[in-house]
């Protein structure tokens, strides 16, 4: 379920206000447009060009994200906490710390708390980066950055159009790329050394399918009570943790 915090800062509305944040410096999220409002063409042209997410959205949607009995004009756009990365500068880090790479990417992670976690976690264990999609997944709102106790303003977070062909990319990097799966290897029989890239899937889906084929290896982290899963932050936690192990020794 999307989740989006209401703040001032965080969110715009507005034809004239939108089409400005969409020309200045200002990293937005998402756009939001009217299913019936009219002359969305040039703010649809913006957005596209700016690489922020168009998303199509109710009178009952708008109103929620505007100030109560503001009128929206049939469009409002998040603007991002804090800056995105690229996929290139995350690689960057380890070649400037002269250690092979360890990245976390996030499989379509929805909810707003878990992805801050996961980036806490990620920042907090010396990860280079975390990459995130686009679509059907949590982006860089408040809420994610205050759930990440600010570390997304120290760790380098890229968001990607489709991390399939992002995981491609990295193995020629000599990057292996670890997915989280139940059906998986146990996590503690596997070697996370060297170029590592750990896959993080949502919470209800877990991997999708064109991610699983990319990986080169799924693990799995075993479960001896009564529960048979775990929640995506804290399986993170865990594998990201085991692979510091390894960086470590």
């Amino acid at each position: 379920m999307e989740e989006i915090q209401k703040e001032e800062s965080q969110i715009i509305y507005g034809k004239n206000a939108v089409i400005e944040a969409l020309r200045s410096d200002s990293e937005i999220d998402a756009v939001y447009v009217s299913r019936s409002a009219g002359g969305m063409g040039k703010i649809i042209a913006l957005a596209k060009e700016k690489g922020a997410v168009i998303k199509e959205a109710g009178e009952e949607k708008l109103a929620a994200l505007a100030a109560p009995g503001a009128k929206h004009g049939g469009v409002a756009a998040v603007i991002a906490a804090a800056s995105y990365s690229t996929v290139d500068e995350i690689l960057s880090v380890s070649e400037e710390k002269g250690l092979p790479p360890f990245i976390i990417a996030a499989d379509g992670i929805q909810d707003p708390h878990n992805l801050g976690a996961i980036i806490r976690t990620a920042e907090a264990a010396g990860a280079d980066g975390v990459i995130i999609t686009k679509r059907r997944s949590a982006s860089l709102t408040s809420t994610v950055y205050k759930t990440s106790a600010g570390a997304a303003s120290w760790i380098k977070v890229a968001r990607v159009n489709s991390l399939a062909a992002v995981l491609e990319e990295l193995k020629e990097h000599n990057i292996w790329v670890y997915g989280a799966e139940a059906d998986g290897t146990p996590f503690y029989k596997a070697k996370l050394d060297g170029g590592c890239c750990l896959v993080i899937g949502s919470e209800g889906y877990g991997l999708s399918r064109l991610v699983r084929e990319k990986c080169d290896q799924v693990i799995s982290i075993d479960m001896f009570g009564h529960v048979n899963s775990l929640n995506a932050s804290v399986s993170a936690g865990i594998l990201i943790y085991e692979a510091v192990k390894y960086r470590r020794k």
